[in-house]
């Protein structure tokens, strides 16, 4: 895999919309650090951590409160709330 210094960061960026369903689908059994979600979808872990941490922003995902013993944060689909 490649990181994003082949690629424009703005290029990466623009992709985030396109990349949801597949990063909520990597996370469908359960919590996940960037470095697995990277692997599942296959692609770079630079590149899914930018995607990662918009979702975030957008409380599409939300970080688990301690890290893995390696050091790295895990994250989970955020619950959204079902209005009637």
């Amino acid at each position: 895999m490649t990181g994003t210094a082949n690629r424009d960061v703005r290029e990466v960026i623009r992709e985030e919309p396109l990349m949801h369903r597949p990063i909520l689908e990597a996370l469908a059994d359960g919590p996940r650090t960037v470095p697995e979600i990277a692997e599942t979808i296959g692609r770079p872990s630079e590149e899914v951590m930018y995607w990662v941490m918009g979702m975030r922003r957008y409380a599409k995902l939300v970080e688990l409160r301690e890290p893995t013993d390696d050091g790295f944060f895990q994250y989970a689909a955020a619950r959204r709330e079902v209005r009637s």
